[in-house]
């Protein structure tokens, strides 16, 4: 993982996987770094959100939301989705105990709100955008550490989710060392195509002699 914070890019990652035959392991466009420099890159802890009806009395008015949160693991990747996104998913406080626990990011297909807080921290966080309606008696968790599907990707817990400010990628985890032996040997290549470029050949030929 240090390895692949200091080289790596998704978009690497991504080529990676498409020669593996995985090519569709990309979450939806819409969910992006909440700033451009934040990465987050960590095995997936996997979370199901639902829709509740705000007008029904519930003990619990977050579900298993603090349950979730409480069970996450030092370099897990909070991820979740499941709900409509008509409130945030994630937050200020549930950002400090994330870092409390060691947590390496959050990644939510939704929103999240406390933004100004979220970046104080510094905390990686991956979302829609910001929006301030709270999902209590909105929404609710209703699992965690279970199967999932995010867009068109499966997503298993343990599985690597890595994103930068171009998206975000999930790598299964039978497949880790592979794709990122690929990945790595790939962006260091591209660096001497790059070299090549700048020093004036051309992109067909560079193409015909690093692929």
């Amino acid at each position: 993982f240090e390895i692949a914070r200091r080289e790596l890019f998704t978009a690497v990652v991504g080529d990676a996987l498409d020669k593996m035959g995985l090519r569709r392991q990309f979450l939806p466009p819409q969910i992006r770094a909440l700033s451009p420099e934040m990465v987050v890159i960590g095995p997936a802890m996997t979370v199901m959100e639902s829709d509740v009806n705000c007008e029904q009395e519930n003990a619990e008015p977050f579900g298993r939301l603090f349950d979730a949160l409480d069970d996450l693991k030092p370099s897990e990747v909070y991820i979740c989705t499941g709900s409509s996104p008509t409130y945030a998913l994630w937050g200020g406080l549930l950002s400090t105990r994330a870092i409390t626990l060691k947590a390496a990011g959050a990644v939510v297909d939704g929103y999240l709100r406390d933004s100004r807080e979220i970046l104080r921290l510094k905390f990686p966080a991956f979302c829609y955008g910001t929006y301030s309606q709270d999902q209590g008696g909105r929404g609710e968790v209703v699992d965690f550490r279970t199967p999932i599907q995010l867009g068109q990707v499966r997503i298993e817990p343990g599985d690597i989710v890595f994103g930068d400010m171009d998206g975000v990628c999930v790598i299964p985890a039978r497949a880790m060392d592979e794709a990122f032996t690929r990945a790595i040997e790939k962006a260091r290549g591209e660096n001497l195509v790059q070299k090549a470029l700048k020093a004036g050949m051309s992109s067909r030929q560079a193409f015909q002699i690093y692929g």
